[in-house]
């Protein structure tokens, strides 16, 4: 549930036209969706006008199938798409099976130079593979990879970190930039046009924001090919998540991306709770709870805070696509209130209750909070 602090002059129109805007260029300011191919994970299909997906990546050993499992299905359960597990030896090779065949969303093997483990993780049945093919060895290496995730229609993200470039295009750059991870990615896409494999999908991540959102233009501007955005390593959650919403928010504003992850120091069900709330900002997602609140003033005449605070206690969990106004003055509340499903303009010891744009009642200071929790129990959202 997201609580967002409004006033009268910080609406604008045009952040709800997001990505359906036409006439506009990837690039430019809430551009439309930027046209690629389309790869299928699983059964969630990634790029080619479908809907942008949230990923996460467990943070328990592989290996310890219950707890993987465990972390998946909490993650499944905040809205997930798909989930990245590390095959980083051979323990967690042998427990991938098991990994994928009682997980309910797809399984995505992340793999570094080993290719025995990708051949394991692709015979468990995952449904993508995380891997760089220039990572693993000699051509036969690369072939007997790439040959089998193609039979089974797996594909590939092509994943490049500017902390992790090849040394000879840090050479070349002198340091990471745009250019040198756009290299980078498509020395290993080439590898794949090789050997005849497009189902790729590629990453361009960074911890500098402004790195990351210029390397993915580059890569949006040169290549039909799919984006998974994310910002590397953001930090802990208040930090990482400000910089995420940042770095993959302006690229998506732009028509830019089609699968998210955000990174952080936290466990993934908050990874994907971030995830899910920066589509919703941009309207690329549909919302559950909405809860909208002025930032409170001298002019403030409920206790609002208070009533924020046990709305969000007692709201937490209700899936229901409703937006909720609790304004705590005159000057904006009658006009935020009346926008929403359910509004609540106060002030002096009372509130009016709005619904859909119609005035219903007063209600009492102390009411309030029951009052709204009973509308948005009897609310029933357009279409159904």
């Amino acid at each position: 549930m997201e609580i967002q602090a409004v006033n009268e002059t910080d609406r604008n129109p045009a952040l709800g036209q997001g990505p359906q805007m036409a006439g506009h260029k990837v690039g430019q300011r809430f551009g439309v969706r930027r046209a690629t191919r389309q790869v299928t994970v699983g059964g969630v299909r990634v790029g080619g006008g479908a809907p942008i997906s949230v990923q996460t990546m467990t943070k328990c050993r592989t290996g310890d199938v219950e707890a993987t499992l465990a972390q998946i299905s909490a993650a499944a359960g905040a809205g997930c798409d798909i989930v990245r597990v590390t095959v980083n030896d051979r323990e967690a090779a042998d427990a991938m099976k098991e990994i994928v065949r009682r997980s309910s969303i797809p399984v995505v093997a992340d793999i570094h130079f080993n290719h025995v483990f990708a051949l394991k993780s692709i015979e468990a049945g995952v449904a993508k593979v995380r891997l760089n093919p220039g990572n693993i060895g000699n051509r036969g290496r690369i072939h007997e990879v790439l040959g089998a995730a193609k039979a089974r229609c797996i594909p590939i993200r092509i994943g490049v970190n500017s902390g992790s470039l090849e040394e000879d295009i840090l050479a070349k750059h002198g340091y990471p930039t745009a250019e040198a991870l756009y290299e980078s990615a498509m020395r290993h896409v080439g590898i794949c046009d090789e050997f005849g494999f497009r189902d790729v999908i590629i990453s361009v991540k960074s911890t500098d924001v402004r790195l990351m959102i210029e390397a993915y233009r580059l890569v949006a501007e040169r290549t039909d090919i799919p984006l998974h955005l994310g910002v590397t390593e953001a930090g802990p959650t208040r930090t990482g998540t400000i910089k995420s919403a940042v770095g993959i928010g302006a690229l998506l504003a732009e028509g830019i991306g089609d699968t998210i992850r955000v990174s952080l120091t936290d466990e993934p069900v908050k990874e994907v709770e971030v995830g899910k709330e920066i589509l919703r900002s941009l309207n690329l997602a549909t919302r559950n709870v909405e809860l909208i609140a002025c930032p409170t003033c001298g002019r403030i005449e409920v206790d609002l805070f208070s009533m924020i605070a046990e709305l969000e206690r007692r709201l937490e969990g209700i899936k229901k696509p409703v937006k909720i106004a609790v304004l705590g003055c005159v000057v904006n509340g009658p006009g935020e209130a009346s926008e929403a499903d359910i509004g609540i303009a106060a002030g002096k010891g009372v509130g009016i209750l709005y619904r859909k744009g119609e005035v219903i009642r007063r209600v009492k200071e102390s009411e309030i909070v029951d009052t709204i929790v009973e509308e948005v129990r009897n609310f029933i959202p357009e279409g159904e």
